[in-house]
């Protein structure tokens, strides 16, 4: 198997988060061989050790972003992490060639249920855009994305409404797993 890296954006992953939080845990049995970079817990003053973080993307062959859909965009830790790391002449310019053909998967997690985002023009690839032109301009391979919709942390106390939670997110760490796998 390739050399996974799959970074967590959620910036309050044990806080908050019981979809992510399953992911990530299944996908650390799933793929015990990936390397699993959980920004919260290493950057949770948003102050992102850059050496670190690129010594990891160069050593990756398939680079797994996992985080909630927030504001139809990605977390600002994950946008923090982005910025900090991935600068000129590391990811892009004329020497930016460190992420050149490496193959990038984003796994999404959603409150809204599936049927409001395909109610819109371009359903949930329209806020993958961001992705996909750092993934232009860094030389990156968009891979694709799966999205897990309807888990909201809002229903976190509701025990049923997380037990479904818990038990969908387990089978899209599944399906993550099997699609990187894959590649």
């Amino acid at each position: 198997m390739s050399n996974v890296l799959i970074v967590s954006g959620h910036p309050r992953l044990g806080q908050d988060s019981v979809a992510n939080k399953t992911i990530l845990e299944e996908l650390a049995v799933l793929l015990p061989e990936a390397k699993i970079d959980v920004l919260d817990e290493l950057y949770p003053d948003y102050v992102i050790d850059v050496e670190a973080e690129q010594a990891k993307l160069r050593g990756a062959d398939v680079i797994v972003l996992q985080y909630p859909l927030w504001w139809y965009g990605w977390p600002s830790l994950l946008q923090k992490w982005v910025e900090d790391v991935f600068v000129r002449g590391f990811s892009h310019g004329s020497t930016g060639t460190a992420l050149k053909a490496k193959k990038l998967v984003v796994s999404l997690t959603t409150g809204a249920p599936e049927s409001y985002y395909c109610a819109q023009p371009g359903g949930i690839d329209r806020f993958l855009a961001p992705v996909k032109a750092t993934s232009a301009l860094t030389g990156l391979e968009f891979a694709g994305n799966l999205t897990l919709f309807g888990v909201s942390y809002a229903n976190r106390t509701d025990e049923a409404a997380r037990t479904d939670m818990v038990a969908r997110s387990r089978e899209h760490a599944a399906r993550l797993a099997d699609f990187v796998s894959a590649l």
